[in-house]
């Protein structure tokens, strides 16, 4: 992404950030609406929706669909050093990001197994949940899916991994975006994310890593396919950057599927 371009990002989050830290947003509160901010803020309703979303992805807001945007219930801090790396990590090569992710994640998932709680487990369901009924919304689907791997990463018990999974998740939101909308079969990325969820809620480590290391493999394969796709044109599909959840919304996978 260009410098301009993660500027004008920069300052949407920034922005919002602001909000919260002088309680103007309260927890639950929704933000103005999508015409107004971006007016007041000068960028275009595009650059707004990717801040937003680069937000939802982080853990920050929940969009929800077809009612608006609004500040998570006890949202964590957006610390200064996640966001940093947003810019300071641009340049990185693809399969430096996912060698990284499969050294650190898959030993998350196998943490995550062992040591999750309830609430991890029912956080990941909902995710799990979202990305099905987001499978033709693919900007939208990353939000659910990078929010995921926050969860695992959550789970593992160890703030120390969490904070590096957290700055990782910074760049990685923001470089998968540019290639999202040219994702194929995100139904097969679904099902490895349930595949993952299952093994993290049987409390199997080993599978629990097994199948994070053959998702990321699968997804590096994926992505490198999107990065030499053609970007579709602009009377083509267009997907909806940082909307909200689909009809799936807020559904739990039961404990049989």
């Amino acid at each position: 992404m260009p410098k301009s371009d993660t500027h004008v990002t920069m300052r949407v989050v920034n922005h919002i950030r602001s909000m919260l830290e002088t309680g103007e947003l309260q927890p639950g509160d929704r933000i103005p609406p999508e015409r107004e901010l971006a007016r007041k803020l000068r960028v275009s309703r595009a650059s707004l929706r990717t801040g937003i979303g680069y937000l939802a992805a982080m853990g920050v807001m929940d969009v929800r669909h077809g009612v608006g945007t609004f500040v998570e219930n006890g949202p964590p801090e957006i610390g200064k050093s996640s966001l940093g790396l947003l810019g300071a990590l641009h340049g990185f090569q693809s399969w430096q990001m996912f060698e990284t992710r499969r050294i650190l994640e898959s030993e998350l998932a196998a943490l995550a197994a062992e040591r999750g709680g309830q609430q991890h487990l029912a956080a990941m369901s909902e995710e799990v949940a979202e990305m099905y009924a987001t499978v033709e919304d693919p900007i939208e689907y990353l939000i659910h899916d990078v929010r995921f791997h926050r969860v695992i990463a959550q789970a593992s018990g160890n703030p120390i991994l969490a904070a590096l999974m957290e700055t990782i998740t910074s760049a990685l939101y923001d470089e998968r975006r540019k290639t999202a909308e040219r994702s194929r079969d995100l139904k097969q990325s679904a099902d490895l994310h349930r595949e993952i969820y299952r093994a993290i809620r049987s409390r199997d480590a080993g599978e629990a890593r097994s199948v994070m290391e053959r998702h990321l493999t699968m997804a590096q394969s994926a992505q490198d396919v999107e990065a030499a796709a053609p970007a579709p044109s602009p009377n083509g599909r267009r997907a909806k950057a940082g909307a909200g959840a689909g009809a799936g919304a807020g559904k739990k996978l039961s404990a049989s599927k």
